[in-house]
């Protein structure tokens, strides 16, 4: 037997920012976690002097550091099928800034 697939149905969504997502933050570092069924997305942002010297160390051939310190800038819960979703999402929009020209060599 064959079971219904489930279909989207696009939507127009808008978000109104709250006090404390009114504004974009920055970040340069991604970590995602898995957890209970649970995927956790962690932003953060690390130094960007603090990682170019940790690079230039490497590159000297000296010893990496063990670790760097960054802060935190928010971490997100979502369900596994979220973040399938959110996966398709970012894949478009990268597909979207591929140039013509990249495009076409490809095919």
């Amino acid at each position: 037997m064959d079971e219904p697939k489930p279909t989207t149905i696009p939507l127009n969504v808008r978000l109104k920012p709250s006090d404390s997502s009114a504004h974009p933050c920055l970040v340069n570092y991604t970590n995602v976690g898995v957890a209970q069924s649970i995927a956790y997305l962690d932003f953060g942002f690390i130094e960007p002097a603090l990682l170019a010297a940790a690079a230039q160390t490497a590159k000297d051939g000296q010893a990496a550091p063990k670790g760097l310190d960054g802060h935190l800038v928010t971490r997100v819960a979502l369900p596994l099928d979220n973040l399938a979703q959110l996966h398709q999402q970012i894949q478009q929009v990268l597909m979207g800034l591929r140039t013509p020209r990249q495009q076409k060599s490809q095919e």
